[in-house]
């Protein structure tokens, strides 16, 4: 069996603009053609979709056929709208969010639901959070930064500690990379060098203010493993116990700098309670997130629709010399542990 973590909807249609001051950047759907139509934002076309993307149907045919059992779906980002007003956030969130949850009710096996909030307004965003389970929706997706701020700004920790008090999860996908401005070259950079960095920033700044440490049993995942936060990790983790190879410090030599002293546990501890997905296009990648974070960390994700996946899917991921148990675990174990949910019984 497995589950996709990493896989986005749109929905088929969407409203007018609540307001004026939302209306330049608010979605609207061209149906040019059968199945096929293009996300209109600010007049241009941001992207052509096709019914992949709301038909439940069409979309359990297609994933079935290229070995994937069920999906945990999530908004497409863009959609995350943390440039609406908070009041139009709110009313997008919802009528998004209703979707999601038909399409988890149309098919329960097939789906599990994740849902998004206005985190321009983290108060407002935090109040909401109960509508998500009465729904049916299991957490939330957030995108890599809010209006540019790092999830581990302070302002964020109450809203992470309602997540984790009402035992939801919370996907992580790069959005809107804020690193643009050191980009040299052709366009289209902001998916291959901005996402991944951008996420690695963010899951950098999670450890580093403390976050993580105040809320322990949060269940977090991002996208793309991690971007190049597990490339960095072994440097972060160095100025942390001065040691090499994961080695833990010695405890006769006095305290190393300020990334020891804010931090009670390693990076390398924090890390290893996140969990990342496997869309890293190479198996020496996957290999490596696997023996930095471990096995029991890593999830199966496709990006589906959106970017054209091996068939079948895990066919690298069989590749890089795991155990059949592992492989289990990754395929679809974890991702239910991410969920907060059990594994089915035989």
């Amino acid at each position: 069996m497995i589950i996709d973590m990493h896989a986005h909807v749109v929905p088929d249609r969407f409203p007018p603009a609540g307001t004026r001051a939302s209306a330049a950047r608010w979605p609207s759907m061209d149906h040019f053609e059968p199945g096929r139509a293009k996300v209109m934002i600010a007049g241009e076309n941001f992207r052509t979709v096709s019914e992949q993307c709301w038909n439940p149907t069409r979309r359990i045919t297609d994933f079935t056929r290229e070995g994937v059992d069920a999906q945990v779906i999530s908004p497409m980002p863009e959609l995350l709208s943390y440039w609406f007003t908070p009041e139009d956030g709110l009313a997008f969130a919802r009528l998004t969010n209703e979707f999601i949850a038909s399409l988890v009710q149309a098919s329960p096996r097939h789906f599990y639901g994740l849902g998004m909030l206005p985190l321009q307004d983290v108060d407002l965003a935090a109040k909401e959070l109960g509508s998500l389970r009465q729904m049916g929706l299991l957490g939330i997706e957030l995108g890599s930064n809010i209006l540019g701020a790092s999830l581990g700004e302070p302002r964020l920790l109450p809203f992470f500690q309602e997540v984790e008090r009402q035992g939801l999860a919370i996907f992580v996908h790069a959005l809107h990379p804020t690193t643009k401005d050191r980009f040299v070259g052709p366009p289209g950079l902001d998916n291959p060098v901005g996402f991944p960095t951008d996420t690695g920033l963010t899951i950098a700044s999670l450890i580093t203010s403390g976050t993580l440490e105040q809320v322990p049993s949060l269940r977090m995942a991002f996208s793309h493993g991690g971007g190049t936060f597990p490339f960095f990790l072994p440097r972060l983790e160095h100025a942390w116990s001065g040691t090499w190879n994961g080695e833990p410090p010695d405890p006769s030599q006095p305290s190393r700098g300020a990334v020891r002293q804010a931090l009670p546990r390693s990076p390398t501890a924090y890390a290893r309670k996140l969990y990342y997905d496997t869309l890293l296009f190479d198996r020496r990648a996957i290999r490596y997130l696997c023996d930095m974070v471990g096995t029991s960390q890593v999830l199966v994700g496709t990006d589906f629709p959106f970017v054209p996946r091996e068939r079948p899917v895990g066919k690298t991921l069989r590749s890089v010399g795991l155990s059949d148990d592992e492989l289990e675990a990754i395929a679809w174990r974890n991702c239910l542990r991410f969920l907060g949910l059990d594994a089915p019984t035989a």
